[in-house]
């Protein structure tokens, strides 16, 4: 029987895992690296593309390139790659596929089961959208696990049967999140968990690069629709300078062109980390709301904290690493790979799931991230006004659960009464998320008030199922929400599976030459005329006999080609491989 892999699905990286003998195992891609980048690209052959080689060609063909789309599951939106249109869900689906055949040729065996990680703060229509993402790429996704409950898992066996109260900050590409985790005798409790969706690492780049654009005379808007050329090349030394100053005190930026090009008269600016604290400060100080929620709904104080743990690549800004020591008074720890320990952890649970030996002392207990509950109707003066939220089972309950409310008819010899599910934390229905509704018939007649129980049952899988019973009769009717795509029924999602089939997918073999393509034309223009020359003639060979399928020769072209980019572009060659000097498994 194949293992059941962890998927760490990030907004701007994303991580498979498997847990092993030894521990969990990360899964290296067809580059050798364990990071795939979260970016999906429709290329010219009408292919496409996954990972690294889609990141490159971001920075050159930007209208081809798809990124970030994590932030729009379980929504409507869609973006238009060319010719070509996807919603979230397939750009998802892709990006799964590739890690699946990845774990496939690391495990010499056909992958068919996973555990996802989302955002703690993932409502239930996004929590259905990556289960559809999970499907429509092959995968049967036996468990959505909160990121920040992953990251504990992978530090609470790491840790054995120590005691502590620890607190998880997660802080990744798109998303912010935290948890207060309780750990004790083989067991993790999560006792809190809250966030925001959208904040994270791409929200403090695109700060830098507007302050960049404003400080000469440019509006971040009209750029992204009239030059993103210029866009996407500054975004990409913005990300680079963003990078330079976690460890550098300055970092230099380049104003491309129009046509995003970098000429000798492309104006270079030198920002300070101070400089970009300042900027990004409006966006740190949004942490504080979901860590106040945190502490609050754990009925714990900030200095009750045994340990700060920093989960997430953007959690080695320093401004982040420093605010977050003010705010408990304790350095936070990292040590396990903060960009890797979310992808460990989904292994250890697919480990559990397997009932891999290892683990048999290892029990989770993880929380209901939303509030959940019904629409009701209030009397408000003389007049009576629906779209008020009863809650039924309240945010950061302990998983599985059961409750119940009581509800009453509002009209004499009302016989049915429709109940309308809803999430989120609002008062108002109309600023939460609909479930769904269903109805029940056959309430007997008479005066207002005729009781209803409403009993919402809320298990580890995510799944919801809500049953109204009549108290007199005992009749009951229930529905069962799990986790489909919003506006897909089961039937849809098969025929979804079966368009993607025809889309052609470059083959993972083909990966390593078509990242060395794009990287190499990405990089064609940032050079001076001279490299620039050099470079051309190592891309029409490479070029060449990639074309005559010579693979003794492609091997050579292709050393000579990794040779010179590594020597103008250090930094790709390292990226994705985290912090080797991180504690590993």
């Amino acid at each position: 029987m194949s293992p059941t892999v962890g998927i760490d699905l990030g907004t701007t990286n994303s991580l498979v895992a498997v847990m092993s003998d030894a521990g969990p195992v990360l899964i290296p891609n067809s580059l050798g690296k364990m990071l795939t980048p979260s970016v999906v690209a429709w290329d010219e052959s009408r292919q496409i593309l996954v990972g690294q080689a889609a990141k490159e060609l971001q920075v050159t063909q930007p209208e081809r390139c798809a990124s970030v789309f994590k932030r729009q599951m379980g929504t409507d939106w869609t973006t238009q790659l060319k010719e070509k249109k996807f919603n979230a869900i397939e750009l998802s689906s892709f990006v799964l596929r590739s890690l699946k055949q990845d774990a496939e040729t690391y495990l010499k065996q056909p992958v068919t089961k996973a555990v996802i990680t989302v955002p703690a703060y993932f409502n239930e229509e996004q929590r259905r959208a990556t289960i559809a993402a999970g499907k429509l790429a092959g995968l049967e996704v036996d468990r959505i696990l909160n990121e920040p409950t992953a990251a504990a898992i992978a530090y609470g066996l790491h840790a054995g049967d120590e005691e502590k109260l620890a607190v998880v900050v997660d802080l990744g590409g798109g998303t912010f999140d935290i948890s207060i985790v309780e750990m004790f005798e083989g067991t993790l409790e999560i006792r809190a968990s809250a966030g925001e969706i959208f904040l994270g690492g791409e929200d403090f780049t695109n700060a830098c690069v507007s302050h960049i654009l404003t400080a000469h005379g440019l509006a971040f808007e009209r750029v992204e629709v009239l030059e993103p050329l210029r866009l996407s090349r500054l975004r990409h030394e913005c990300e680079r300078a963003k990078r330079t100053l976690t460890s550098a005190p300055s970092a230099q930026i380049r104003l491309p062109s129009k046509e995003g090009q970098f000429e000798e008269s492309s104006p270079a600016i030198t920002i300070t980390r101070e400089q970009f604290e300042k900027w990004t400060s409006p966006i740190l100080d949004r942490i504080l709301m979901p860590m106040r929620r945190a502490l609050g709904d754990a009925r714990v104080k900030r200095e009750d904290a045994d340990e700060i743990l920093l989960v997430g690549g953007a959690t080695r800004m320093p401004s982040l690493v420093n605010r977050v020591e003010e705010l408990f008074g304790k350095a936070p720890k990292s040590s396990l790979n903060p960009d890797e320990v979310v992808a460990l952890g989904a292994a250890v649970h697919g480990g559990l799931l397997d009932r891999h030996e290892v683990l048999n002392d290892l029990v989770v207990t993880d929380v209901a991230p939303f509030t959940m509950g019904v629409e009701i109707s209030r009397d408000v003066g003389s007049e009576v006004r629906e779209g008020y939220f009863l809650p039924v089972i309240n945010r950061n309950t302990t998983i599985p659960v059961s409750r119940v409310q009581r509800v009453g008819t509002r009209e004499a010899n009302q016989t049915h009464i429709q109940v309308a599910v809803y999430q989120g934390e609002s008062r108002l229905v109309k600023e939460n998320v609909l479930l769904g509704k269903f109805e029940i018939h056959g309430i007997p007649r008479g005066p207002a008030g005729q009781e209803v129980e409403i009993r919402f049952t809320y298990d580890s899988n995510g799944v919801l199922e809500v049953e109204a019973t009549i108290v007199e009769t005992k009749k009951k009717a229930s529905q069962v929400f799990t986790r489909h795509a919003k506006g897909l029924n089961q039937k849809q999602i098969q025929k979804a599976i079966a368009d993607m089939q025809e889309l052609k997918i470059h083959p993972r073999d083909d990966t390593v030459n078509r990242y060395l393509l794009r990287r190499a034309e990405r990089l064609y223009a940032e050079l001076p005329l001279r490299d620039r020359q050099i470079l051309d003639s190592l891309l029409h060979g490479f070029e060449s006999v990639l074309d005559l399928r010579d693979q003794e020769a492609t091997e050579k072209f292709r050393r000579d080609l990794e040779e010179f980019l590594n020597a103008y572009d250090p930094e790709r060659g390292d990226e994705g491989d985290g912090d080797d000097s991180q504690s590993r498994w």
